[in-house]
């Protein structure tokens, strides 16, 4: 049942005295709860009923170019499902992050336990954010709140301020370090806010001894303004897994006054050289380092001196002479590189070019900000370039849980790395994809949480299906029937209309069966009634094309909203909203095409012509918009509903169970960048017999509708 208890004071917010603690003294509390959250996630990992990720779409970037687009082939096979492929993540990312370590051995995905070479995260700090997004139309601009799920976690994250914002990243901090391979490396980049509080809980999590560096970014040169000191910095924590973490010595250019002061000479062709020594001191020397060379013995001037070649220089030398230290200095003497003093002794003529500079200190001031920023918190591409090339090689897994507008992913694509993205954020997972797409990345899925209102169910107060069907239906302004033998929990009746309601579960899909069961009793309950209502939670992607195909004007089918589990957490809220009747169900959202023209090419190829026809949004009463946008809208919808279309992508070879998408396009695509194409010419492989088509569109609000054809 619902919890009706009235919500009560933590007792462990105030002393003795009534006063709040403060937060040195909630601190291990917080640990301690957080770590317990963590273990009940590792302990489920292994049941059946767990987490998986839902792929939304396996992304081919074949991206709309205008005219006929030639699709020579497809990149990912159907039996290459053991293969790693790099992920894009809509979701909460402690929900993502049980999914990826509970693999998912039904769609061949492993767990990702210990594969993870680089994790970056920049937990977003701001309480007083403004996460609306502008949302640019044909001739008019609205503003779009988040989604209500977006604000819940928002809210929750900073509800009781620094508190809040730490319970919620000790448990993601303790799964991190779970995904993380044995040389693996976290980087944490925080700002002034909470640094020092994330850097107590990360000693705790991934211990003292592996804390690495205290890196501070200079992101920008001045501000003005402030009380105080201008706040121009921020931190970024590294920790490694263990003492055999991947590192790679990075290095930045010499100071020009350096130059001038330390490479003195010049050769006959003008590059700046000095004479550097040939040996070095030690306690022993032995083998070839120790032999003397022509007449030259390196000992004479101190026991134990021996030859000593730079490494930056040897590896550049032959295979013999890299084995041979004598055979190493023949070749250099042969190369010119040599010059013995008047007191015989040999020199090392070392170029600039020869030195890779001075080695990476922690204070990094040569990345600044750019202006060219499509994302408000998007950080620049070298200083992820900077951490991916430290702490990853070529073919590593590095991650990104608070991806943004996906710049990990970005430059992974360019530096020979696999990639794994998470974000809550819509906006952002829309960026990222469009972003990707753009540098014609490699494959990668798009994906979500599966079952996430599931597994909200199992979080919320509610220990019955029957309980919460009750509580919907009385929200949508129907009675329920009462509890007895016989009776389905989720059926509730308007009796004014003779109208039958019918409430699925938040752990099914509502789709053909479904429909088909409430058509029976619609029929066959009570003797019949006129109508019947079916409010649904989570919808099979081809649930506009099942509507059409009953066309019964006597079955309505209305989306539950998504939040509305989040808001039903206490008996007051519960009461609040029936009050207000503030809970919108809304029509579903759909995508017809026009039918499809199929037509005979040159060779083995043949010619689609896929068009667009229109797209039905939901009510934009269930949307985050102020009244005026809402009129904004309605105006839209009326005029041109395809222009509310961000993105769509074609898979022209659907098997029914993975959208490949093999095309896409998307408003920023065009000049005009508030209107996608709505025809295009697509060149395929030939196929014999029928073929199946699925376009996909994603709305300006985030929103995905499936559109499937069969072409003969």
């Amino acid at each position: 049942m619902l919890d009706t208890s009235e919500e009560k004071s933590d007792p462990t917010q105030k002393g003795g005295n009534g006063q709040r603690k403060s937060l040195i003294e909630e601190l291990p509390k917080i640990v301690e709860r957080g770590k317990r959250e963590a273990q009940r996630i590792l302990d489920g990992l292994s049941k059946t009923q767990r987490i998986t990720l839902q792929t939304n779409e396996l992304v081919l970037p074949t991206k709309a170019i205008g005219g006929l687009t030639k699709f020579t082939g497809q990149a990912v096979k159907k039996e290459d499902n053991n293969e790693f492929l790099n992920r894009l993540i809509y979701g909460d990312n402690l929900l993502a992050m049980q999914a990826l370590l509970a693999g998912d051995p039904d769609t061949g995905l492993p767990s990702m336990r210990g594969k993870i070479d680089l994790i970056y995260i920049d937990p977003p700090f701001d309480s007083k954010a403004d996460y609306r997004t502008k949302i640019h139309l044909p001739s008019v601009d609205i503003e779009k709140k988040p989604s209500v799920i977006e604000q819940f976690a928002y809210s929750d994250t900073w509800k009781d301020g620094t508190k809040s914002y730490l319970e919620m990243i000790v448990p993601r901090f303790v799964l991190m370090r779970e995904l993380l391979s044995e040389q693996g490396s976290i980087y944490v980049h925080i700002d002034w806010h909470v640094g020092h509080y994330v850097k107590v809980i990360l000693d705790d999590i991934f211990g003292k001894e592996y804390f690495r560096n205290e890196i501070v970014w200079k992101r920008t040169t001045s501000r003005g303004g402030s009380e105080y000191f201008n706040h121009i910095h921020d931190v970024i924590f590294l920790y490694s897994k263990s003492k055999s973490s991947v590192w790679n010595q990075q290095y930045t250019d010499y100071r020009e006054e350096y130059i001038d002061q330390m490479f003195r000479n010049y050769d006959k062709s003008g590059k700046r050289y000095r004479l550097s020594p040939l040996t070095a001191p030690g306690k022993t020397a032995e083998g070839e380092s120790s032999k003397p060379w022509k007449g030259y013995d390196p000992s004479r001037v101190g026991k134990g001196r021996h030859w000593a070649i730079p490494g930056f220089i040897r590896v550049n030398l032959s295979k013999d002479a890299q084995e041979s230290t004598l055979k190493a200095l023949e070749e250099l003497e042969d190369m010119g590189r040599i010059v013995w003093s008047t007191n015989h002794v040999p020199n090392f003529i070392q170029y600039v070019e020869d030195l890779p500079g001075v080695e990476l200190q922690s204070i990094w001031t040569d990345i600044g900000v750019s202006s060219n920023f499509n994302y408000d918190t998007e950080k620049p591409e070298p200083l992820i370039e900077r951490i991916m090339l430290s702490s990853s090689n070529e073919g590593s897994i590095v991650a990104d849980f608070f991806s943004g507008s996906g710049t990990l992913g970005a430059v992974a694509e360019k530096l020979g790395r696999k990639w794994i993205m998470c974000d809550l954020g819509k906006p952002a997972s829309m960026i990222s994809r469009k972003r990707l797409i753009d540098q014609d990345s490699k494959p990668f899925l798009y994906q979500s949480i599966g079952d996430y209102q599931k597994e909200q169910f199992e979080r919320s107060q509610f220990r019955r299906i029957g309980d919460l069907a009750h509580v919907v239906i009385n929200l949508y302004g129907a009675l329920p029937f009462p509890m007895q033998d016989g009776t389905p929990a989720n059926l509730g009746y308007i009796k004014q209309s003779k109208t039958l309601v019918f409430v699925d579960s938040p752990t099914k899909i509502t789709g053909y069966a479904t429909l088909k069961k409430a058509q029976e009793l619609r029929a066959s309950f009570m003797g019949g009634w006129e109508k019947i209502v079916v409010l649904g939670w989570n919808f099979g992607t081809d649930i506009g094309k099942i509507i059409d195909s009953l066309n019964d004007d006597n079955l309505e089918v209305l989306v539950i909203p998504p939040d509305l589990l989040e808001k039903l957490k206490h008996k007051a809220d519960y009461e609040k909203l029936i009050k207000e009747g503030s809970v919108r169900f809304s029509s579903l959202q759909y995508l017809t095409v026009k039918p499809i023209i199929r037509k005979a090419a040159e060779d083995d190829k043949e010619e689609l012509i896929i068009e667009l026809e229109n797209y039905i949004l939901l009510s934009p009463d269930a949307l985050s918009l102020d009244k005026a946008d809402k009129d904004k809208l309605e105006k839209i919808i009326e005029e041109d509903p395809l222009s509310l279309v961000e993105y769509w992508s074609i898979d022209p070879e659907y098997d029914g169970q993975v959208f490949r998408s093999k095309w896409q396009d998307y408003r920023e695509n065009h000049e005009d960048t508030t209107k996608v194409d709505r025809r295009v010419k697509l060149l395929v492989p030939k196929i014999n017999g029928k073929r199946k088509v699925c376009v996909k569109a994603v709305d300006v609000f985030g929103f995905e509708s499936v559109a499937v054809k069969e072409v003969f």
